[in-house]
């Protein structure tokens, strides 16, 4: 379990129409966390009666001691986040739950997500480059300015594919396409998904039909982070039967074929 800590912020930039970038200096947090964990991230000034909101790492950077978020501002929460400046203390607890785990034998693996969820695969890219594994990510946006962790997969040594609402290439056919194409015509080891439910079951019926391991990040509304609440429960799919887990706790990881798509 996480602990309780105080980030310095470095920055907090709003980088498109819809998504913020946020920079922590965090070195104890920053040499422990794994890709696919997360923050639970306190809004306000304590006195303001606010749920701490959880936050997928984006990048992590342990020789510098830092970590990176990236959010879109929805409702009260994100909007006193979003107020942060550099110099700023940010009360964070984590890092939370059971991250993505690499297999050093595999050769190449396949990132497909949308939106804010591309921000929870960038760690995936980093790791699996520096274990020599090929990336390739298939990154699904609004528009082209809302792809902002293409620059930082790139960085990282995947090659990326972008779809776009704005380019009538991001439908759900379109991508299986695509997918079914880059399955076809690459070695894919392995097979990572995070937050649509669109996509994730799209990638779950690709990975059965053709034997591949997967794993899904999924988000789901959480109120204490911990398991304690037991508001992030969702049924999953197990080799005795069905089996009710805590999101928070038990994830967000799951193996792809074990999530029951609703």
């Amino acid at each position: 379990m996480g602990t309780a800590q105080i980030g310095r912020v470095l920055f907090n930039r709003h980088v498109s129409t819809r998504y913020w970038h946020l920079a922590v200096s965090a070195q104890s947090a920053a040499s422990v966390c794994a890709p696919g964990q997360f923050f639970y991230l306190l809004c306000g000034d304590g006195g303001t009666p606010l749920l701490r909101r959880p936050m997928s790492v984006y990048q992590i950077h342990r020789e510098r001691g830092e970590l990176h978020f990236l959010y879109a501002v929805k409702g009260a929460g994100t909007r006193r986040l979003s107020q942060l400046r550099a110099g700023d203390g940010l009360d964070m607890v984590g890092p939370l739950g059971h991250g993505f785990t690499l297999d050093p034998e595999w050769r190449s693996v396949l990132l497909v997500a949308r939106g804010v969820g591309l921000a929870t695969l960038g760690p995936v890219a980093a790791a699996a480059t520096r274990l020599g594994i090929r990336v390739t990510a298939v990154q699904s946006a609004q528009t082209e300015r809302d792809l902002l962790s293409e620059s930082y997969m790139r960085s990282c040594g995947a090659r990326t594919v972008a779809v776009t609402d704005d380019a009538g290439t991001s439908a759900v056919p379109a991508v299986r396409e695509l997918v079914t194409d880059i399955l076809t015509s690459e070695s894919i080891d392995a097979l990572f998904t995070c937050g649509s439910q669109r996509l994730t079951a799209l990638l779950q019926e690709l990975a059965v039909a053709r034997g591949l391991p997967g794993q899904a990040a999924l988000e789901e509304p959480m109120g204490c982070g911990l398991g304690v609440c037991y508001c992030c429960v969702r049924p999953f799919a197990r080799a005795d039967g069905v089996e009710h887990l805590r999101v928070c706790r038990d994830g967000p990881v799951f193996p792809l074929a074990e999530v029951i798509m609703r």
